[in-house]
C-alpha cells in the first residue's frame, strides 16, 4: 500500500526486535525484519503476518544492509521508522578476549548500526522519519570483562548523539534507548520465570510506540529504562 507507513527492524527473529515489529504491525505498519538466521527471520516475518517482510541479512556486511534497505524503499515506496536493534555479545577480560570476539562485537553493534543507517539517511529524508538505535545502560556504565560491549555501547551512544545533531533539520528524530536488564534471549539466555522482575521485550516496544506519538516539535533524544524493582540478588 502507497501510503502505509513502513518500518525497518534489525535483529528482529526475537527479542526485542521482533517485539517491536509486532507492535509496529498492529500499529498499521508494513514492517521489514531482518536477521543473520535464514529460518528464524522466516518463521518471524510469517508469525508477524502479511504486512511484514523477512530478510536475511548481516549487518556487518554493509553491501549486504544497503541492499536490504533498498529492497525495502522499493516495496513499500519510502521508509518512515529505522530500529536499530541487531546486537551480539562476547565477555571476558581484555588479556582473554579474542581479537575475533573484539571484532564480531564492534562490526555487530557499532560499525553494523552505522552502515545501517547510513543505509536508510536518503530514504527518511524524503519525508522524515524516526531513527531508534537499541544501545544499552551499559553504554555508561562499565563492568568488569564487558571490555568489547561496553566499548560498542559507548561508541553507539556517541553515534546516535552525533546522528541527532545531524538529522533533526531533516524531519528526522532519532532516539537512543538503554535498556538495563532485560528477558530476551541475548547471549544465548532462555527467557524463563525467573525473568519475571526484569524488563520485557514488550514493555520497548510500548516504549517505541509512545515516542512515535509524540508531539513533532518534541523529542527524547536518551531514554534510559530500568527494572522498577530489580531482584535483590542481582
Amino acid at each position: 500500500m502507497p501510503n502505509q507507513k513502513s518500518a525497518f527492524v534489525t535483529g528482529a527473529s526475537k527479542g526485542i526486535g521482533y517485539a517491536v515489529a509486532h507492535a509496529l504491525v498492529g500499529a498499521g505498519y508494513a514492517v521489514t525484519v531482518t536477521s543473520r538466521n535464514e529460518q528464524e527471520i522466516t518463521q518471524a516475518a510469517n508469525s508477524l503476518g502479511a504486512s511484514a517482510r523477512g530478510v536475511v541479512c548481516d549487518v556487518k556486511d554493509h553491501r549486504a544492509v544497503q541492499d536490504a534497505v533498498d529492497a525495502h524503499v522499493k516495496a513499500f515506496g519510502g521508509l518512515d521508522v529505522l530500529f536499530v536493534n541487531a546486537g551480539v555479545g562476547h565477555f571476558a577480560s581484555v588479556a582473554d578476549l579474542t581479537v575475533e570476539q573484539w571484532r564480531d562485537v564492534i562490526d555487530t553493534n557499532l560499525s553494523g548500526a552505522f552502515y545501517t543507517v547510513k543505509a536508510a539517511i536518503p530514504a527518511l529524508k524524503e519525508k522524515g522519519g524516526y531513527i531508534f538505535t537499541l544501545s544499552s545502560l551499559a553504554g555508561k556504565n562499565p563492568f568488569a570483562g564487558g571490555a568489547a560491549y561496553n566499548a560498542s555501547k559507548f561508541g553507539l551512544n556517541g553515534l546516535s548523539e552525533v546522528l541527532m545533531l545531524d538529522l533533526r533539520q531533516h524531519d528526522i528524530k532519532v532516539t537512543q534507548i538503554m535498556p538495563g536488564s532485560v528477558a530476551t534471549f541475548f547471549n544465548d539466555h532462555t527467557p524463563n520465570e525467573a525473568d519475571a522482575w526484569k524488563i520485557q521485550p514488550e514493555d520497548i516496544a510500548q516504549l517505541t510506540l509512545d515516542l512515535l506519538n509524540m508531539p513533532a516539535r518534541t523529542l527524547p533524544s536518551r531514554v534510559e529504562v530500568r527494572p522498577s524493582r530489580p531482584d535483590r540478588k542481582k
